[in-house]
């Protein structure tokens, strides 16, 4: 069974990249794809097995090392562009466009959701509050676009796997598509209870705006009797 494996772009080792990694160890010798794949040495060799990703017509525009976020209007025709022709079986990573790759009626794709894309969703606002009116404007009608699209293009997904339950309620109020619940890895080893508690709250994520954290800071400077540590 030849076996391909899509994710929206790799970038940084983070998350999703880490769930990528375990598929890999299931489907050793599955190819890779991608909008653009910009990983360091030691990233790659992490979560590709050292591996390069067939990417699109994004990697080679420029400035897209930095800026292939400002390539989004695009990204619908390069996802759609990678061709899939000569696998069995299609695996995507999605939490943006990859779930949306085209496939024949032969061939059987199977998307780990991490979120339907939250910016185009429920986060625009989250996302976009800081950008300049005539730039809104703009962006408001390309993800109007990407709505419509991604919402027409969740139909080319045999079987949905969700990361949450949460995320499997997004899945059916957006798409109206039931989704299997798998949770990500986690490396328990490294992860040990402590039987001698302190007192304190953890909260670790991406330092980025949609996670809240700042939140979660302020929060906790009204509660002064309280301890909070944050990892990101």
């Amino acid at each position: 069974m030849k076996v391909a494996l899509v994710q929206d772009w790799f970038v940084v080792n983070g998350g999703a990249e880490k769930v990528v990694k375990e598929i890999i160890e299931l489907y050793p010798d599955c190819d890779v794809f991608s909008l653009v794949d910009f990983l360091n040495d030691k990233d790659r060799e992490f979560i590709l097995k050292g591996k390069k990703a067939k990417t699109s017509f994004i990697q080679k525009m420029p400035f897209s090392k930095k800026l292939y976020r400002n390539y989004l209007p695009l990204f619908p025709k390069a996802i759609e562009s990678l061709d899939f022709t000569k696998y069995d079986l299609i695996i995507s990573s999605s939490y943006a466009v990859a779930k949306g790759i085209k496939k024949n009626k032969n061939q059987i794709h199977i998307c780990y959701c991490h979120s339907p894309i939250r910016y185009a969703w429920d986060l625009e606002d989250e996302y976009f509050k800081k950008t300049p009116f005539l730039k809104r404007i703009i962006i408001k009608r390309v993800l109007n676009y990407i709505r419509k699209w991604d919402v027409k293009t969740s139909e080319r997904v045999d079987l949905f796997i969700a990361n949450s339950n949460y995320i499997a309620e997004r899945i059916k109020r957006i798409y109206n598509r039931d989704a299997v619940v798998i949770y990500p890895p986690i490396d328990t080893v490294n992860f040990k209870p402590n039987k001698e508690k302190d007192n304190y709250y953890f909260t670790s994520n991406r330092m980025v705006s949609y996670k809240k954290t700042d939140l979660i800071v302020r929060a906790f400077n009204q509660l002064p009797h309280l301890k909070l540590i944050v990892s990101g």
